[in-house]
């Protein structure tokens, strides 16, 4: 009898736990994500901004759309990728960073990652989905004859951030990276959000977790920025801020300071007060923010009726000042477009 029970004991020891990891990897990586329209950028927004729509597949044959911006001049001196980060739709975004490049003779290639915005995909799948869209996109843009011989830099958030950082490993040849607020690898992110929901007890299910990712996204999964940082001779810039509270300066960036501070070929730049979100964005729009907040605060005091998200949706429109609400931090973007710059000459 015990002879039976032991594997039988041992099976349930290993499925449970596995099937609990699919479970929660599958909750929090399961679903769609699309920009909230009330908050979106327009290309109304930025005038002599021009754009030109592409569509590429990923490693599963699923269409991503992305879109080559550009003004008018010079010949460009480069083009800068933009990999977005997780949870509020593509890379509507990051426009606002992509016309303040443009204006400064790069072309901008940004796209929507698998499971977001105009891209194909039920969902965004995992973290390592985000390395993989941006993987092919750079192949993408290798292999477009408008593209051909510029040198290719990248910009990173967040999710897009550990992508940049972990993609290096695959294209050693990119001249430059910006990491906004990245982490280091997905394991670390999810050990994290894991620790906020269920302590320590997380720690059981990491290794489950790890497995079900491998298995899902094979050689993508064990990739990370610091073995994408020894894999290239790319000049790498740095931005977080101390009081994120999404992605904590210890699985990204004071990992990379620890190794790489005294290293030329990397810049290490930290804010205090930007959080997570905010971080190429002036300290007025901290205010604005605010300021914005008591008088929507106010606003509800004064409804005689159930607050909907129509309602909501229908005072931003009214009442929301974007150029206030996502006013660029001049000093940061002139420092990222003259890192760039550094390296746009061809070898």
């Amino acid at each position: 009898m015990i002879k039976i029970l032991v594997p039988i004991i041992l099976i349930f020891l290993v499925l449970f736990p596995f099937g609990m990891a699919v479970v929660v990897y599958e909750q929090n990586f399961g679903q769609r994500h699309e920009t909230y329209l009330p908050l979106s950028r327009s290309l109304n927004e930025f005038p002599s901004l021009q754009r030109t729509r592409y569509t590429f597949t990923s490693q599963r044959g699923q269409e991503l759309v992305g879109y080559k911006y550009c003004k008018e001049g010079p010949d460009p001196s480069g083009v800068v990728i933009i990999a977005h980060g997780l949870g509020g739709g593509g890379h509507n975004s990051y426009l606002d960073v992509a016309d303040y490049l443009a204006g400064r003779g790069f072309l901008v290639f940004a796209y929507d990652a698998t499971g977001n915005d105009e891209s194909e995909g039920k969902s965004v799948r995992g973290l390592p989905q985000g390395l993989i869209d941006l993987d092919y996109a750079i192949r993408f843009v290798k292999d477009s004859p408008e593209f051909a011989d510029l040198p290719i830099m990248l910009f990173g958030h967040s999710w897009g951030g550990y992508s940049t950082g972990s993609v290096l490993s695959l294209h050693p040849d990119v001249k430059a990276a910006v990491i906004v607020a990245g982490f280091n690898r997905p394991l670390d992110m999810i050990a994290e959000v894991g620790r906020k929901i269920a302590g320590s007890s997380i720690n059981v299910l990491l290794p489950f977790l790890s497995f079900y990712e491998w298995l899902k996204f094979g050689s993508y999964a064990r990739l990370s920025s610091l073995a994408g940082f020894e894999s290239t001779n790319a000049g790498v810039m740095v931005i977080h801020s101390t009081n994120d509270n999404t992605v904590p300066m210890e699985v990204g960036y004071n990992l990379y300071l620890e190794k790489y501070a005294d290293n030329p070929r990397f810049q290490f730049v930290e804010f205090k007060e930007r959080g997570h979100n905010w971080v190429w964005h002036a300290d007025s729009t901290r205010d604005y923010r605010a300021e914005f907040n008591d008088r929507f605060a106010a606003y509800l005091q004064t409804l005689d009726q159930e607050f909907t998200p129509e309602i909501r949706a229908d005072y931003l429109e009214k009442h929301l000042d974007k150029g206030l609400l996502y006013a660029l931090d001049e000093e940061i973007m002139d420092q990222i477009a003259g890192f760039y710059m550094q390296y746009t000459e061809v070898n």
